[in-house]
């Protein structure tokens, strides 16, 4: 269950949400590819035993054992190290509610973001051309007397806005939940 579904109050519907942007994954998968391919050199290497691996196995001490260390640790950092990209990607969430802007990010530590409706005082998108593209950017949340609170790469930046503007007018048209149990 995630972050945003656990706190939901009583009375309030999640309408949009949205998380980082794949593009984030770009930076380990490179890393994991950089640290996978000659991991998976030296196992192959070493299960075929190809003729000029064993010249070197030769002159190595533990010749094979040693390449077959090495090939499987570069095979499991790599693999860790992607595996690492995709929680971390999937441990961000932004949520518009029915009342609430709602963003958490972190895996072990976290920090999250949890502002009514009526106190968001503007939200920003910034998009550079490649992000346009894609179709990632980043979001500026700022509240009434708050600092603005950037969130980057997230996955359809200018949709999240529109969600949260339709949700601000939809209150200052139909009054806010306050005025209309009072």
């Amino acid at each position: 269950m995630s972050y945003v579904s656990r706190n939901l109050v009583p009375g309030e519907t999640l309408l949009y949400e949205t998380r980082h942007h794949w593009i984030v994954l770009i930076g380990p998968l490179i890393i994991a590819i950089v640290l996978g391919l000659p991991g998976l050199w030296l196992l192959y290497e070493v299960a075929a035993k190809r003729p000029e691996l064993q010249e070197y196995s030769s002159r190595v001490p533990g010749g094979d054992t040693t390449a077959l260390v090495v090939g499987a640790v570069l095979v499991i950092v790599s693999l860790g190290h992607l595996a690492w990209g995709m929680a971390k990607r999937n441990a961000t969430e932004m949520a518009v509610t029915n009342r609430r802007v709602l963003i958490k990010t972190g895996m072990g530590s976290r920090r999250t973001l949890d502002m009514m409706l009526s106190r968001v005082e503007s939200i920003g998108v910034e998009e550079t051309m490649w992000g346009r593209i894609m179709g990632y950017g980043s979001v500026i949340v700022r509240g009434t007397g708050g600092t603005p609170e950037p969130f980057v790469k997230i996955a359809h930046p200018q949709e999240f806005r529109r969600q949260v503007q339709q949700q601000i007018g939809a209150h200052e048209v139909g009054g806010t939940d306050e005025t209309r149990t009072a």
